[in-house]
């Protein structure tokens, strides 16, 4: 690669932060009246604390803690897929009533904006793995770690949890592979739709398919 290769991608790569705190800064501030609603209805609907934590691959490997609305109940157990990715069903008898409405909508996420104003995950990029995953990883899935993991990314758009994990991993790599701010644009745009519509969400709508 060239200097001006280099530092073109070390342009982007600054351009790519600083889109991430604005944004990232500006939708906590407009969004806070609704932290402060789903906060009191968690609480109201079960006991436990309003936001879930979960330890999660970053970039260069480095664990970092992932932030989420708790949608669960209290100590429920730690279900997964055969490939070892989370469980996800319409059918989960582990979600609580707020809980199901959060994950259906993706509003659960929300607080991971604050993961990505602290420099732990960037609004585009690969979704970060459960922190024990690395032992499932192939040579090439550690190009995965090359950069921030994303609040959405090519394998939410392509599939999110109706693909399975292997599949996903091909998807962020990929991106890794290929990335610019227009494709971070791109998949900005294609996850509205994602989201709206409530793709994908659980593991089990493609096996109705």
């Amino acid at each position: 690669m060239t200097i001006i290769g280099k530092i073109s991608s070390r342009k982007k790569s600054k351009i790519k932060r600083l889109l991430d705190i604005l944004i990232s800064f500006t939708l906590l501030i407009l969004l806070f009246p609704l932290f402060l609603l789903f906060s009191f209805l968690i609480k109201l609907d079960s006991k436990g604390p309003i936001i879930f934590k979960q330890k999660r691959l970053g970039k260069n490997g480095k664990s970092f803690a992932i932030y989420k609305f708790r949608s669960m109940y209290l100590e429920s157990p730690d279900l997964r897929n055969p490939d070892g990715s989370t469980y996800n069903s319409p059918d989960d008898q582990r979600l609580t009533k707020i809980g199901r409405f959060l994950r259906e909508w993706s509003l659960d996420e929300l607080p991971e904006f604050w993961n990505v104003l602290k420099g732990d995950m960037s609004l585009v990029g690969p979704r970060p793995d459960l922190a024990n995953a690395i032992s499932l990883y192939r040579e090439r899935d550690f190009l995965k770690l090359k950069m921030n993991p994303g609040i959405t990314g090519l394998a939410m758009v392509k599939g999110r949890n109706t693909i399975p994990w292997r599949k996903r991993m091909e998807w962020d790599i990929k991106y890794i592979e290929n990335f610019s701010l227009s494709l971070d644009l791109s998949i900005l745009l294609k996850t509205i739709p994602v989201v709206i519509f409530r793709k994908g969400i659980y593991v089990a709508e493609d096996k109705k398919k």
